[in-house]
């Protein structure tokens, strides 16, 4: 059953329980409207550090703070009913020591109600994976490319061809080991995708990975064609909201350079209309 079905919210067993059934559908959101949109057909709905590029202008999520993740993620928790909210964890917030990323971790979801984070990293980060989930904070899990480490990755490339196949594979094993409910495997060949699907009992999540994952994810405003500039191969576009948004203001800026907005049904009279007599 999907999360759009369903009379209770998804939680972490729910995604897990999907393993193998029904493909998971997640897709991000970083305000209540979206979120609202989101939660009435997808089972997770992802507060992404994404948010910093997509949301603030930055150059990549490296920039993104706890406060940023927390405004959004309480923007999003009250947007989302049923499907579940799951928060990245920031640069900076998790990778010194479990101790660090329990803090911050029981902090996110404290401060914005949301049930689960997402942080990245393989084998590295299992010791920290197992840290949070033994203290009740479920993790999802996400290996590939892993866009806080784009500096020593050496840009936003494919991850797992040749000789780093099986380090994926490890780090896929590790995190399922450590107790991370699920998992994502970003910009992964989709032969390697699948054999990392078929290897787990936790359901892998697909950006840029094929379609033999348990699920997908994609940023919600690359696939609603928000940006008239961006085009990465993983995504397909369901909309053009951007160039349609595009029309509609130069439509407006005419309009009011022409003096042709406010048209007088969009005004307010001086003196209010005598009210017929009973």
């Amino acid at each position: 059953m999907s999360a759009s079905t369903s009379l209770k919210p998804v939680l972490p067993p729910d995604i897990k329980a999907m393993k193998g059934n029904t493909p998971v559908v997640v897709l991000t959101a970083y305000t209540t409207p979206v979120a609202r949109l989101v939660d009435a057909h997808c089972d997770v709905v992802l507060v992404g550090d994404s948010l910093g590029m997509v949301i603030h202008g930055l150059p990549s999520t490296i920039g993104v703070t706890m406060e940023m993740m927390i405004l959004h993620g309480r923007a999003v928790v009250r947007g989302a009913k049923k499907a579940m909210p799951v928060i990245d964890m920031p640069f900076g917030s998790y990778e010194e020591n479990p101790a660090q990323a329990f803090r911050n971790a029981s902090r996110l979801m404290a401060e914005t109600g949301a049930p689960a984070v997402k942080l990245e990293g393989g084998v590295h980060m299992a010791e920290t994976i197992a840290f949070l989930t033994a203290r009740g904070v479920p993790v999802m899990a996400h290996i590939g490319l892993t866009p806080q480490a784009v500096n020593t990755l050496g840009g936003y490339k494919v991850v797992g061809r040749g000789e780093e196949a099986e380090k994926l594979m490890e780090d896929a094993r590790a995190v399922e080991a450590a107790g991370a409910f699920s998992v994502v495997l970003e910009k992964v060949p989709e032969g390697l995708a699948a054999r990392v699907t078929q290897a787990l009992t936790i359901p892998t999540i697909g950006i840029g990975a094929g379609v033999r994952c348990d699920g997908q994810v994609l940023v919600v405003d690359d696939m609603l064609g928000l940006f008239t500039d961006f085009r990465p191969k993983f995504v397909k576009r369901y909309a053009e909201l951007g160039r349609s948004a595009d029309e509609a203001i130069a439509a407006y800026a005419a309009d009011v350079r022409a003096r042709a907005f406010p048209a007088p049904e969009h005004a307010f009279p001086d003196v209010l209309p005598a009210k017929a007599p009973k």
